[in-house]
């Protein structure tokens, strides 16, 4: 027999975390699910054995304090499954999933997706390279083996997490060969509107700012403006080459260059399961359409943290209450007016801790290039096809991303678009002269993760319904 709970949570990182300590203060039965093999998402990975560290009084009080999150949902009284692998979802909400080799359906009441965010897909000429690493990755290393490069490295990229990291790599003792700014030109230009509002979260924009002026004094080189990335070489990382903002082209030896362009929600879930998504001209990729609970247009279906809107680790705890609050509501566990009253401070809370973003997506968007690659770069990394072969199917009369996955095979490889999706809009978008919402997104189909025979074999839904 299925196992039944009030509230299946998938993802355990502040959002999932939050509301699954929430969901348990009202009474409810909660399953949190996560394919990490602890609790703490990107932001607090491996927060419980690292905190007491090195590596966390190398990473800094932010990551430390994640402790205190994650202790407190351990001691919440939600079931906790980490290693598992949500594959399908289907209506009445029957959760497939895999864990240890083993399938299971799950039956929930209400679904909260806290799937978090993931770096923007940043295809340039070599990016496939062995040598190529995103910002993200190293920062990964970082958390869990205090994995420093022993060679200087070049960053390339824009916004606050290649900032943190290069901090973060300094005070590991790590060298920096150079960083290549790629923000555009005019960033307090574009900021400029937005520095009243963000004064709420002034704590944070002196942060950064100490952050640029301690790169500056480090001694590696720093170019503004740089267009026109490349990684050269034959079998790996040889060389980068880059246009800088006189409009020479430069050309530096390297073995290890790291990229990094802005993060964006992970839409994944909310797509298959035939979610409203709305088109965010301030951070430029889509993101599910919510109510103020994070109530998504499938009734039952909630999603909270960064996968509605990035707003970085403190903002997605508040939304993750707020969520789990409304589902409380929802199952009768507190009254409306009592829910309403609970979430004023709550909303509140998230208004200021959401209150540099609008400053941060002026200051730091990505460069234009990104989204008109030149023909001969890889866009889906899985199969293997250029931005010349979707542009040559894209001229085939008036295609749609799917239509153009079938002609190319584009995103139907293991990662199912998630580092091809956007390429292949804006690519699509621009040959038929319209805007990326109205081209979409591809349809993403099931199994949502990479699900063996062995695993499908082993669910056992006849006894189930015997």
């Amino acid at each position: 027999m299925s196992r039944s709970f009030d509230v299946l949570v998938i993802g355990c990182g502040p959002a999932g975390m939050s509301a699954a300590i929430c969901a348990r203060k009202y009474g409810l039965n909660v399953l949190v699910v996560d394919d990490q093999v602890a609790p703490g998402g990107q932001i607090w990975r491996s927060v419980e054995t690292k905190a007491e560290t090195a590596v966390g009084e190398l990473l800094g009080k932010e990551y430390q304090v994640g402790t205190v999150l994650t202790n407190s949902f351990r001691a919440s009284g939600a079931l906790y499954e980490p290693g598992t692998q949500v594959w399908q979802i289907e209506p009445e909400w029957q959760v497939f999933l895999s864990r240890a080799k083993q399938a299971e359906r799950v039956q929930a009441r209400f679904v909260l997706l806290a799937t978090g965010a993931q770096e923007r897909p940043a295809p340039f000429p070599g990016w496939t390279l062995p040598g190529v690493l995103t910002v993200g990755a190293a920062q990964i290393l970082l958390k869990t083996s205090r994995h420093i490069p022993d060679k200087p490295v070049w960053i390339a990229g824009s916004g606050p997490l290649p900032l943190l990291y290069m901090i973060q790599l300094l005070r590991g003792k790590g060298r920096i060969a150079g960083w290549l700014d790629t923000s555009p030109s005019g960033g307090w230009r574009r900021g400029l509107p937005h520095v009243a509002g963000a004064s709420a979260g002034l704590k944070d924009i002196l942060k950064g700012l100490r952050w640029m002026r301690e790169l500056q004094h480090a001694g590696f080189p720093i170019v503004r403006e740089v267009t026109h990335l490349r990684a050269e070489g034959d079998k790996r990382l040889e060389s980068i080459a880059y246009r800088t903002a006189g409009g020479q082209i430069q050309r530096v030896e390297s073995e290890l260059l790291l990229t990094h362009e802005g993060v964006i929600p992970n839409i994944h879930m909310t797509s298959a399961l035939g979610c409203d998504h709305e088109w965010r001209d301030d951070q430029i990729c889509f993101a599910p359409a919510v109510d103020n609970w994070g109530e998504t247009s499938q009734p039952g279906i909630f999603s909270a943290g960064d996968g509605v809107g990035i707003g970085g680790a403190r903002a997605a705890c508040v939304r993750g209450e707020l969520a789990a609050l409304g589902i409380a509501a929802r199952r009768g566990k507190v009254s409306a007016g009592e829910a309403q009253k609970v979430a004023a401070p709550l909303r509140r809370r998230l208004e200021v801790e959401l209150s540099t973003r609008p400053l941060l997506d002026a200051l730091y968007p990505p460069r234009a290039e990104l989204f008109a690659p030149a023909d001969e770069t890889v866009i889906c990394r899985c199969e293997e096809v250029t931005a010349g072969q979707i542009r040559e199917a894209a001229a085939m009369g008036e295609p749609d991303p799917n239509q153009i996955k079938s002609m190319t095979r584009a995103g139907m490889g293991p990662c199912q678009g998630r580092q091809c999706g956007y390429s292949v809009a804006h690519i699509l978008a621009a040959a038929q002269k319209k805007r990326v919402e109205q081209v979409g997104f591809f349809t993403i189909r099931p199994p949502l993760k990479p699900l063996t025979l062995g695993e499908l074999g082993s669910l056992d839904i006849a006894s189930e319904s015997a």
